[in-house]
């Protein structure tokens, strides 16, 4: 079955940087779009970054050009790369798959609702 859980979560300081994990195990379908969200307690959960099907990247206006999407598919891990972090980044992290057959292609990055699997999160704080 489909397990997801995120890795590489901590305490940094500003300007400091992490890379997430996400292990797609269960999971092989290279093609289909995968995403990284973030909630803070009392609001909703976001979406930071997204890839589909082609490998193209989709970012939320407040991580653009510090944090970057990637897929190894050879190891079959989920990355996200965070750099110059603040400390409106501190959020729990989660990673999600769509979870369908065949090569998925997005322009944008798609609501909770629209992915089916989901990592339990990892803590991200910054101060």
């Amino acid at each position: 079955h489909v397990q997801l859980v995120e890795s590489g979560g901590g305490s940094v300081r500003v300007g400091g940087s992490l890379r997430l994990s996400c292990p797609l195990s269960g999971y092989r379908n290279s093609r289909d779009c995968m995403g990284w969200f973030r909630q803070v307690i009392g609001k909703e959960r976001e979406g930071v970054a997204a890839i589909d099907g082609a490998l193209r990247t989709y970012y939320a206006d407040s991580v653009k050009g510090r944090f970057t999407i990637s897929l190894d598919t050879a190891k079959n891990v989920l990355y996200l790369e965070m750099n110059s972090l603040n400390s409106e980044d501190t959020a729990m992290y989660y990673c999600a798959v769509r979870g369908r057959s065949g090569t998925c292609f997005v322009r944008e990055i798609q609501p909770t609702n629209w992915y089916n699997y989901w990592g339990p999160g990892t803590q991200v704080t910054v101060s």
